[in-house]
């Protein structure tokens, strides 16, 4: 399929969703350091849980690069024991949290004034951070006009017939950033609108009935 083809479906699809479920307000946070920890919290968890586990790290006042640094490991894990797979998510965010002090001095505000090429290749040579987690710091934390992908994208899209069910990520993002102006705003809002989407309607199991989308979309039509 030629993606040069694909504009005028993404961008209805998008309109579609705002129009259904209205602006989101992604991504919650206080700061742009919460915004960094919550992409690694929301690694295979629910957003509700990890709402629970930054409320604790604050709580704790743990919500800071320095003071995750300093903190007991399993203290820090049993923190944000709600998040899921705690140990290893109290390893990625002291990771990130060294590389966050090394390389800017503990200051998450500095990251947005860096080239997004250079601080995602920086973002994923941080051990525990992969393209879905730089790509949401990018976007969400630091206002770079970067995709992110996700399951929830892959599953809507290959439904829709826009994507193969089992493309890469690289091919998933172009899909967007090809066809799409790079715009923050706009990718920040289409990838909320998606998960909202996926968690209203597009699960795993479907609830085809009342899905804004189903005129267009190949899965509902196939039956």
């Amino acid at each position: 399929m030629d993606q040069a083809s694909l504009t005028p479906s993404l961008t209805d699809i998008y309109r579609c969703l705002l129009k259904k479920y209205g602006p989101q307000h992604w991504w919650p946070a206080e700061s742009r350091f919460e915004m960094m920890a919550g992409a690694v919290l929301t690694q295979s968890a629910a957003w509700t849980n990890v709402e629970k586990a930054i409320s604790r790290l604050k709580a704790a006042d743990l919500l800071s690069p320095e003071a995750i640094l300093e903190a007991d490991e399993h203290y820090l894990a049993k923190a944000i024991r709600s998040s899921g797979y705690f140990n290893v998510k109290a390893r990625k965010l002291k990771a990130l949290s060294a590389w966050l002090q090394a390389s800017y001095s503990g200051q998450a505000d500095k990251l947005p004034y860096s080239d997004v090429t250079t601080l995602r290749k920086e973002l994923l040579g941080v051990w525990g951070v992969g393209e879905e987690t730089a790509d949401s710091i990018l976007l969400y934390a630091c206002g770079k006009p970067v995709f992110v992908i996700d399951a929830y994208t892959r599953r809507i899209f290959s439904r829709l017939g826009l994507a193969e069910k089992e493309a890469g990520y690289d091919r998933l993002q172009g899909l967007f950033t090809s066809n799409l102006a790079a715009d923050a705003a706009v990718f920040n809002e289409y990838h909320a609108l998606i998960v909202r989407h996926a968690k209203e309607h597009c699960r795993v199991k479907p609830v085809c009935k009342g899905c804004v989308l189903k005129a267009v979309c190949k899965f509902s039509s196939s039956g």
